[in-house]
């Protein structure tokens, strides 16, 4: 079904198909009351079909939209409209990692690949602390944006997806290849399989490979569960040690000994870069102990049902032996009835102190995106406290119903005392606010004004050669429109103009070479001119930029050079013969001897004339002088005794371009 030009919840127009995945369609649009661009995943048909994976999926949902970190894509909205289910989420321009690591095709650097993982493990951070785990990192689910930010996706709709009955269709959510041992033999998951599976997306950006691979997913799965990977360090000689053993902790099979948080992991990463070939990756030793003790007990130190029966019956089994001995002592009749009413008065009290100072547990339901009185019913059946500890606006949970709740429920650790309080923060729907105009602000005013206005700012920096550092460029929303109390801002803070800043020396008086050298060095682009001068030849005496001016790396200075102009000769030659024919007949008749005839030759530069002389039909040179580079132009002409022209033509010559030039 192509949803092109469809209006989404009267706001969200569909604008084109931009990707399919495993659960869902995801198409741009724009948000028409924001006026942004935004990504919206359109779930598909056969999920929408099963109720409980609805109800999971709109609670994930939403539990994922109150996570803020710069790597994790934002989700805006969730919604549904004639049974189609959706998620309104940030549209990040950019590659998935899954992209880069196939177009790369082979290990991608090191110090690239332990930063986005950097950036994962800081996402994985915040969601852990908030209770919500990933279950499907995986690098296909990391886009990597135009400027190298890692932005992981889908926080939180994996576990929707895994508890759910839409499992019978046969979908596969996420690929085994990044599973975690528990994961794959279809255990209990929490925050150190995420850990596993970023340990394995490691692994392929630095090898060019996953660490197990084979004919079907059943196959690869049995790996992860049976067998080692072979050592990235092994893959790839250029790794250093330390990453080589952050992988390798973190694909551990037994989660006691892999890294216990993303904290713990990120704490080792950041040190991998200062120090790549430390040894400071601490390897855990088996404890078979501390195994143990995590049966036995909750995550709150509390014994679980089993171990709780078990010091019952010995505490029983006490009381029995005592009770029998006193018997024993004391055999008479009244004495025994006595003994036995008092006995079963005194235990009946003691079991009552009991209750009142140790109540036993009881199981705490899961109240979130529940109505208040659904909520309130749900709690105090499961014999707990029902408290509202506030209201809040909150555009992503309707009014009336439940945001959040304290204790937060835990799918697998959800025991607390009886009559303990759950506390619950209502929601008090859409609440609308005009966008400030924050453009030309500085950076902690426009944030603290958008924070006025319940909005929340995304700082996004970038270099700018006509606004100051540390101030506002553009807002992405515009100012006076309306918008939800939450929702984001992003705003675009200069850091400068981004290019270095270089203070001018002083060449005057430099030799040409030397001058040039030494403003290249500084980052400058140099010109020079040159002016005729009588003395300080190859000197510069002036540039164009003043001596301690700052300027941008890159700008043009121009020099001005002396330059003292050579003087070189040029020899002009006049074959006088070939140009008169070195005689005239005489008037006595042709068979006569010719007589030779006197000429006149003129030589004039530049209409100066230079010399004059008789000769006879000859050659004739004269010898010219100029400075290099001067243009001159050479006159000859030749005349005869009674002053007629015989001879004249022209020719421009520069000096130093040519010794010689000759008429004939």
């Amino acid at each position: 079904m192509n949803l092109e030009g469809k209006l989404l919840g009267n706001r969200y127009e569909m604008i084109e198909k931009i990707g399919n995945g495993g659960m869902a369609t995801v198409y741009r649009a724009t948000d028409k009351i924001l006026k942004r661009d935004v990504a919206v995943k359109i779930l598909r048909d056969e999920f929408t079909t099963d109720e409980e994976f609805i109800k999971r999926f709109e609670v994930e949902a939403q539990s994922a939209a109150r996570l803020t970190h710069p790597n994790i894509v934002s989700i805006y909205d969730v919604g549904v409209e004639d049974n189609l289910h959706y998620i309104v989420m940030e549209l990040i321009q950019g590659k998935t990692l899954k992209e880069i690591i196939v177009e790369e095709k082979g290990p991608l650097p090191w110090k690239w690949s332990v930063n986005v993982a950097i950036q994962i493990a800081s996402a994985l951070e915040t969601a852990h602390r908030n209770n919500i785990i990933h279950r499907d990192i995986k690098p296909h689910n990391i886009i990597i944006t135009e400027d190298g930010i890692a932005k992981v996706t889908d926080f939180g709709i994996a576990k929707a997806v895994s508890n759910s009955t839409i499992t019978a269709f046969g979908t596969t959510i996420g690929s085994v290849h990044y599973f975690s041992p528990e994961h794959a033999r279809g255990g209990y998951t929490d925050a150190k399989s995420d850990l596993y599976s970023l340990g394995v997306v490691m692994y392929e950006m630095v090898t060019g490979r996953v660490p197990f691979d084979a004919d079907t997913p059943v196959s690869v799965a049995l790996k992860h569960m049976q067998e080692e990977p072979e050592e990235p360090i092994e893959l790839n000689p250029n790794l250093p040690t330390s990453v080589n053993k952050i992988i390798l902790k973190a694909m551990q099979k037994d989660t006691t000994l892999r890294y216990q948080s993303a904290t713990e992991m990120l704490r080792d990463l950041r040190k991998s870069l200062k120090d790549p070939d430390g040894d400071f990756v601490e390897e855990e030793e088996y404890d078979p102990t501390a195994k143990t003790q995590k049966i036995n007990t909750d995550m709150y130190g509390n014994l679980l049902d089993d171990e709780k029966e078990n010091q019952d019956k010995n505490k029983k089994g006490k009381k029995d032996g005592k009770f029998k001995s006193f018997i024993k002592r004391h055999k008479a009749l009244s004495i025994f009835i006595g003994l036995i009413l008092l006995f079963a008065i005194s235990l009946g009290g003691t079991m009552a102190v009991l209750n009142i100072t140790n109540p036993p547990e009881v199981a705490m339901p899961n109240v979130v995106g529940l109505s208040k009185e659904e909520a309130q019913k749900e709690i105090e059946d499961a014999k707990l406290v029902f408290e509202v500890s506030s209201e809040e606006y909150n555009k992503d949970v309707p009014e009336g119903f439940v945001i959040s709740q304290d204790p937060a429920y835990m799918e697998n650790y959800n025991k607390v005392k009886e009559g303990s309080t759950v506390s619950v923060v209502i929601s008090k729907g859409l609440e609308k606010t005009t966008v400030p105009n924050v453009e030309g602000k500085e950076k902690n005013e426009a944030i603290k004004m958008l924070e006025d206005a319940n909005l929340k700012a995304e700082v996004v920096e970038e270099t700018s050669r006509t606004v100051e550092e540390g101030y506002v460029i553009s807002q992405e929303t515009d100012p006076d429109s309306e918008a939800y109390a939450g929702d984001k801002v992003k705003i675009h803070v200069s850091t400068g103009t981004g290019i270095k800043q270089v203070t001018v020396i002083s060449v005057v008086g430099q030799d040409e070479a030397t001058a040039k050298s030494n403003l290249e060095n500084l980052g400058l682009k140099v010109n020079v001119t040159y002016q005729d001068s009588n003395s300080n030849n190859g000197k510069v005496t002036k540039q164009s930029i003043e001596a301690n001016k700052v300027v941008d790396e890159g700008t043009t200075i121009t020099l001005t050079v002396n330059k003292v102009a050579e003087t070189k000769n040029l020899t002009v030659n006049i074959n006088v013969k070939a140009i008169t024919g070195g005689y005239t007949e005489s008037e006595e008749g042709e068979n006569e001897t010719a007589t030779t005839q006197s000429k006149t030759v003129n030589i004039k530069v530049n209409n100066e004339t230079r010399t004059g002389i008789d000769k006879n039909n000859s050659n004739y040179s004269v010898i010219l002088s100029g400075k290099d580079g001067e243009s001159l132009e050479v006159t000859v002409t030749i005349t005869n005794p009674n002053g007629s022209t015989v001879y004249e033509s022209s020719k421009t010559v520069v000096i130093g371009s040519q010794d010689t030039i000759s008429f004939s």
